[in-house]
């Protein structure tokens, strides 16, 4: 999984954002063993002191523990990891709204886009579909169109 980094955020923050998004997808399975900073500072292609103070920041927020010899790992609790996947998904509905009020649609014209959308690509998205109403009215909950 390639490393996209841009000049539009310090690259800390976004190398931050990159891990979070690895960590929510699965990619950094829960409870797995992180690569050393050396490591992925060389993957992602920056200094290992600039990955360091990304790492430091999930660290803070619980995301992943370090253990002393035995380097970084991400959290085993699911909580942690369903409360940032929640999070993500806001954040892209707000933006999704965002971008369909710029364009002058209707709430009810962009919800039968993505009914639409999910309908014709045959996708649902991960886990059940009564989790993923529960996500959606969430979100509907906390952003109105």
């Amino acid at each position: 999984m390639a490393w996209k980094l841009d000049g539009t955020r310090s690259i800390h923050s976004q190398l931050t954002a990159v891990i979070r998004g690895r960590i929510i997808s699965g990619y950094y399975p829960p409870g797995s063993r992180l690569a050393s900073v050396r490591e992925l500072a060389e993957e992602a292609g920056v200094n290992p002191n600039t990955m360091q103070r990304a790492l430091a920041e999930l660290e803070s927020t619980g995301v992943i523990f370090s253990q002393r010899t035995s380097g970084r790992f991400v959290t085993a609790d699911l909580s942690v990891i369903k409360s940032l996947r929640l999070e993500e998904a806001e954040r892209s509905v707000r933006t999704f709204v965002d971008e369909m009020r710029g364009l002058g649609l209707s709430a009810e014209e962009a919800e039968e886009m993505v009914r639409n959308y999910v309908e014709s690509t045959g996708k649902e998205p991960a886990g059940s579909a009564g989790e993923s109403g529960q996500a959606m009215s969430a979100c509907e909950s906390e952003v109105d169109v």
